[in-house]
């Protein structure tokens, strides 16, 4: 079996074991009291990181050869999807779900951007492909996947907005980054 086979494979089970903890997450904070935003753009991202792997699968030769300096570096986002994932706990989940009253992430990543898994996902969609020499699906699904993003940033900003500036209310005058943290693939956050 090719290492890309092989590869794809171990993301394809990443994923779905995420989207599995994403549900049991989600029916948790909706259960308590929690409230989805954003839910008809959702599908558009399982669409889009399904069709991101099955082009890299269909598109890329089994027996391409791996370039190895992208290929850790995609391991290394990894390595910091587990770090969002870790510090967002029972609050991380793929939907955008907000618990009013709960407080805003404030560890982790989430010290030093208000968005970072966003980041990660941004250098997965390029450096998966890049790894196996296909930079147009790295290019391709890069701006689909901008375009989807400047959106779903947008619609979180909005449904935390009220909470952020309860807990520092010079940021609804100044626009300034308040140090609070967005969930990054959840503005949920605590």
């Amino acid at each position: 079996m090719s290492v890309l086979y092989i590869i794809i494979g171990l993301v394809a089970a990443q994923r779905l074991a995420e989207l599995a903890l994403s549900r049991r997450n989600t029916e948790k904070l909706l259960a308590r009291g929690g409230h989805e935003v954003g839910r008809r753009h959702y599908p558009l991202f399982v669409a889009l990181h399904s069709i991101w792997l099955l082009a890299i699968l269909v598109l890329v030769d089994g027996n391409a050869s791996v370039n190895l300096v992208w290929l850790i570096m995609f391991l290394i986002l990894q390595g910091a999807r587990v770090w969002v994932i870790a510090s967002l706990g029972e609050y991380w989940t793929t939907r955008i779900i907000t618990l009013p009253g709960e407080p805003l992430i404030q560890r982790g990543p989430y010290r030093f951007c208000r968005h970072p898994n966003y980041m990660i996902v941004i250098g997965e969609i390029a450096l998966l492909p890049l790894a196996f020499g296909a930079w147009e699906i790295a290019i391709v699904f890069s701006i689909l996947n901008g375009f989807l993003l400047v959106y779903r940033i947008k619609v979180e900003e909005q449904a935390l907005h009220d909470r952020r500036s309860k807990l520092n209310p010079s940021h609804q005058h100044s626009g300034e980054n308040s140090g609070y943290a967005v969930s990054s693939e959840n503005p949920e956050v605590r």
